[in-house]
């Protein structure tokens, strides 16, 4: 018999960290304990099967995860939606789609690494989207782990309220337990997979420490909550239970991060976090979701998770397998059943649900009636993800998600004839399960270009190609997205006449163009009005705006789209009769393109955010290799006998990087880049770049 549904036992949370920090090691641990599968699989397994949740064979091979996938575990008396995320920034998108349904998380971060880049990029993402989140501080088996160490990193890097909640009993190879700072007993795990935990007495050598750390605990409970502030300056006693209950409104509040500790890949305390998670994370009800009414307006409202509202649901991912497209909604209002009818109200379409299922990473379980707070997979649906999902007549849509610029692209055709069929239909099918793929045609070369994230991204997309689509293709070289921009302002003015047979043409605009500092909504382009006593009839000034816009999508230095200009529209003349929409949209394109070169064009080019961590005796090489190539080193960090560099480098000069840090550090070095910011090329490479385009522009015109 199913249990009864109740949203205030539910948990949806996600695992989110830097590659390599253990999420994957540590979601197969709370599989295991959850009673999901009955026996443990290593990521990089020498039993061949791969960790559960990485379903894919690539993932499998590579020992990353690529997609997220959704489960859940029955933990005790609750029920865990976990959604393992992937940490490398490439698949980003993969992040924030999940954090977009998440009401919780746990970062996990590596005892010996601490606080690495990516842990800075999630952190980043969780706080745009508000979610609570616990500490979990991995791999305390491992030499050099030092969990008060990242716990400081959390409060100085992420600028996060973190307080340790567990103290590790032994570490390294003598790492066996925990002391719980709350109740002060101590734990071990034993058994061949940790699953008997037993109390012990305190170790002696760790009393002092455990009661100076449950000081610290309550002093910092006091600060965010007024009930144990009170208590705490009257110096009475707080019991247990308040103290849970504070931390818990601390969590939520997003004014607490409680650290944990343990090591998922020796099976140390995952039982304690999962304590904590059902603890101390929201349930579906308390974290706040708004929708916008589309009937009013776009107007914010709060959703409800009731079951007798009329439905609202996100389908916040796509995965295509061999039953078809699988769709996983998040339920956010009322309920759906198997043979409901619900419209997409992105597209209108309106549906009758076929099938619903109940992920475990790839296998499935059938289900009649989801409820609100819940999340289920769906066949039989055709969507975009971010789609909102309604009842009929309930016109709303949740906010969409952020999607970043792609920075880098490349040509790429079938290698055979015959497979033509199959490499559209794959790329149909990678635009619509992940925002940041994007596809088109280059008219002038004749060529297929798919931009994404980052080198990675795109080679895996094309190594999907080749094992999901049987398709092999062509790769050219890969292409940066540089910008353009202006340096300085410049006037314009410009007449565009047309007489020919009939009704002529007449339109003359006035005015300038000057560089747009960076705006806070992302906005590169700005157009103000100034005309006053009808010198231009209104209704022509949008065919103005849309001119200099259009002409903004393909600069005449190296083209590529022009950012960063404003235009200000001060004066100019029409005619009754010659007049026109389009003259108009003519002459600002005319005008735009003659004052250009006025304007001192600049190049722009994408500059990474490099973090290259090497062992200490090819610190010099590392270093030697990032100037070489542009870089601007920001910081190094020592730690355990390894260095950390973080630099800004041009993304032109990253092409093959990760063979030349390889063979110069004989395979120890590893590093993750993101994108930073867009800046000013280097004259000698803006010349070299608008040469190419001339050359490139005359070959075809010939």
């Amino acid at each position: 018999m199913a249990k009864k549904w109740d949203i205030n036992t539910v948990r949806n949370i996600g695992i989110s960290a830097h590659i390599d920090s253990g999420k994957t090691t540590l979601s197969e641990r709370i599989l295991f304990y959850g009673g999901k599968i009955h026996a443990i699989h290593e990521v990089k397994g020498k039993d061949g099967v791969g960790a559960t949740m990485d379903s894919m064979d690539l993932e499998r091979e590579k020992g990353i995860t690529i997609q997220s996938a959704a489960t859940q575990v029955e933990w005790k008396e609750y029920t865990i939606n976990l959604i393992d995320t992937p940490g490398h920034v490439d698949f980003t998108i993969e992040v924030e789609r999940s954090l977009r349904v998440l009401d919780g998380a746990i970062l996990v971060l590596c005892g010996v690494a601490g606080v690495q880049s990516q842990s800075i990029t999630v952190d980043r993402q969780m706080k745009r989207y508000g979610v609570p989140r616990l500490a979990f501080v991995n791999k305390l088996d491992r030499q050099g782990a030092n969990p008060i160490r990242v716990k400081d990193a959390l409060v100085e890097k992420l600028r996060l309220n973190a307080v340790m909640y567990q103290l590790p009993i032994g570490l390294e190879d003598q790492h066996r337990g925990i002391v719980d700072l709350v109740t002060l007993k101590a734990y071990v795990n034993e058994g061949d997979h940790g699953e008997i935990i037993t109390e012990i007495p305190i170790p002696e050598d760790l009393k002092a420490q455990a009661q100076q750390y449950r000081q610290m605990l309550i002093e910092k409970l006091a600060d965010v909550d007024e009930g144990i502030g009170d208590k705490f300056l009257m110096g009475e006693e707080v019991s247990i239970d308040e103290i849970h209950a504070a931390t818990r409104r601390a969590v939520i509040s997003l004014k607490l991060v409680p650290v944990f500790c343990g090591s998922a890949f020796k099976n140390k305390n995952v039982q304690h976090l999962l304590d904590g998670v059902t603890r101390y994370l929201p349930t579906p009800a308390e974290k706040k979701e708004f929708a916008l009414d589309l009937d009013k307006n776009e107007e914010k409202f709060d959703l409800e998770p009731n079951n007798d509202k009329p439905l609202c649901a996100l389908a916040f991912k796509l995965q295509v397998t061999p039953f078809g497209q699988l769709t996983y909604m998040r339920v956010y209002q009322g309920k759906m059943s198997k043979g409901d009818f619900i419209v997409n109200t992105a597209s209108k379409d309106r549906l009758k649900i076929p099938r619903m299922v109940r992920m475990h990473s790839d296998k499935m379980e059938d289900i009649d009636t989801v409820y609100a707070g819940d999340i289920v997979a769906m066949f039989g649906v055709d969507c975009a993800s971010g789609d909102t999902f309604a009842t009929e007549d309930y016109n709303v849509s949740m906010q969409s998600m952020h999607v970043p610029d792609a920075v880098i692209s490349l040509a790429i055709s079938p290698k055979e004839k015959s497979g033509a069929n199959n490499f559209s239909k794959a790329l149909q099918k990678f635009r619509k399960e992940d925002p940041t793929f994007r596809v088109h045609r280059d008219e002038e070369s004749a060529e297929t270009i798919i931009s994404g994230m980052g080198e990675l991204h795109l080679e895996i997309y094309v190594e999907r190609m080749k094992r999901e689509f049987a398709c092999e293709v062509v790769v050219g070289k890969p292409q940066v997205a540089y910008r353009e921009t202006i340096a300085q302002e410049a006037a314009y003015d410009y007449t565009h006449k047309k007489q020919t047979g009939g009704s002529g043409q007449f339109a003359k605009v006035v005015g300038k163009i000057r560089p747009l500092p960076a705006q806070e909504d992302g906005a590169t382009f700005k157009f103000n009005n100034n005309v006053v006593g009808g010198r231009i009839p209104r209704e022509f000034i949008p065919a103005v705006e849309e001119g200099f816009q259009e002409q903004c999508a393909k600069g005449p230095l190296i083209g590529f789209p022009i950012v960063g200009v404003e235009v200000d529209l001060d004066d100019g003349s029409y005619h009754d009769v010659d007049s026109s929409y389009m003259a108009f949209k003519i002459c600002s394109m005319a005008a735009m393109r003659e004052v250009y070169q006025k304007a001192k064009p600049t190049v722009l080019e994408p500059i990474m955010k490099l973090e290259t961590t090497v062992p200490d005796e090819y610190q010099g090489a590392a270093v030697g290799q990032i100037n070489q190539r542009r870089g601007v080193i920001v910081n190094t960090t020592a730690f355990e006998g390894n260095a950390v560099v973080e630099a800004e480098v041009p993304l032109t000069e990253m092409f093959g990087y990760s063979t030349d840090l390889r063979s110069a550090t004989k395979g120890k070095g590893e590093f993750s880049m993101e994108f930073a910011k867009y800046q000013a090329a280097p004259r000698n490479i803006q010349e070299e770049l608008a040469k190419k385009y001339a050359e490139k522009r005359a070959s075809e015109n010939k």
